[in-house]
């Protein structure tokens, strides 16, 4: 099954997020560009996932509960879940391994918790953008324990990525999948980074405001339209095509 996907959409819980980022709005966004699946990954936080999931699940739309966590190194690395629940359970792990410092909300922008209605429940007060104390290479092992899968993000970007805090992808870490955004040059990194060969090179929007969502370039092969199944090929258990324009 040929599934059109952008695995890494910011909310207005992100603090560079839109407060037009809701989860209403990525959702119905996402079906009139015509996407097939998507992820809800803000920084550091699952909060607004059970939100997006539901809308999702009304209106014919996988939404895979997910986040972008800020590593040790300070290099983004996308973490995808199965369920809300097992987000969440994620969501308390990172929490207790981060940095509790205020949010300045003038400065950084507002980081704001919706649900299903687009009402504004909770406003979260420590800024999301802090490094966690989880490393590059621990962090694929921490999202198989809770069920879910991790992917480095950007891996192209000459900040927080992993190769740009790192010099290359550790074998280590595990990775079977990396984000490459547009404007990077797949054969060019292929060249200087080989341990990006035979990965799964995913191409996502980061869309923080909802102009920047693009209409789909990036298609995978799934035996299914589910969260589980996604996260079985971004661990490698199932080998897939997969294609971006």
């Amino acid at each position: 099954m040929r599934i059109y996907y952008d695995l890494h959409l910011h909310s207005c819980l992100s603090p560079c997020g839109s407060d037009e980022m809701t989860p209403v709005n990525i959702v119905n966004m996402a079906l009139l560009l015509g996407y097939d699946m998507i992820a809800l990954t803000d920084h550091n936080s699952c909060r607004n996932t059970p939100a997006a999931v539901k809308i999702g699940e009304e209106n014919g739309l996988t939404v895979v509960p997910g986040m972008e966590l800020c590593t040790a190194e300070e290099a983004h690395v996308i973490c995808l879940f199965p369920t809300v629940e097992a987000a969440m359970r994620f969501q308390r792990y990172v929490t207790d391994r981060s940095v509790k410092i205020k949010n300045k909300p003038e400065i950084f922008g507002r980081q704001l918790v919706m649900d299903e209605y687009e009402t504004v429940i909770d406003e979260e007060e420590n800024l999301l953008l802090n490094a966690a104390a989880i490393s590059v290479n621990d962090i694929q092992k921490a999202a198989h324990d809770f069920g879910g899968a991790a992917f480095p993000a950007h891996v192209d970007r000459n900040a927080f990525s992993v190769i740009a805090s790192l010099g290359a992808i550790p074998p280590e870490a595990g990775f079977a999948a990396a984000e490459i955004s547009a404007g990077g040059n797949v054969q060019k990194l292929l060249q200087t980074n080989p341990e990006l060969n035979g990965k799964v090179l995913l191409l996502n929007s980061d869309a923080h405001y909802l102009q920047n969502m693009p209409e789909p370039k990036a298609w995978i092969d799934l035996p299914q339209k589910t969260p589980e199944c996604l996260i079985e090929a971004l661990r490698g258990k199932i080998k897939i095509n997969w294609g971006r324009y």
